[in-house]
């Protein structure tokens, strides 16, 4: 099989630090080859709110879709966004004390990016 390398992170919900508990919610996939850099993601209030009750799932869509807008660099990420698409990866995949985190980096190799995203989404987040 031929196909192009990828990297992804899992985006996590850690409401707090201090416990270690996180819940993925979401998925930021970059495919140099293609020049590919695109988000995935699921809230699901119930999920969120069993972790802890505290957590503002609107708030958390909020900065999901801030992800959404790194990733397509739109004038509303800023300077994030006007970045060349490696580097908004590099922004996106670096560690933050929020309560939106990005996983490790992993990788693979895939033929379609689109398509591994939407894998990756139901594999790690549901």
């Amino acid at each position: 099989m031929s196909g192009h390398a990828y990297q992804y992170v899992a985006l996590r919900c850690v409401p707090r630090v201090d416990r270690e508990e996180f819940l993925n919610v979401g998925v930021v996939l970059y495919c140099h080859a293609t020049d590919f850099l695109g988000a995935a993601w699921r809230v699901d209030p119930a999920r969120i709110g069993a972790l802890d009750a505290l957590v503002d799932p609107d708030q958390l869509r909020t900065a999901l879709a801030f992800v959404d807008a790194v990733c397509t660099g739109s004038e509303d990420a800023g300077s994030a966004g006007a970045a060349p698409v490696s580097q908004r990866f590099g922004f996106l995949k670096a560690p933050r004390s929020t309560v939106l985190q990005p996983g490790p980096v992993h990788g693979g190799i895939t033929t379609d990016p689109v398509v591994q995203l939407d894998r990756l989404l139901d594999q790690l987040v549901g």
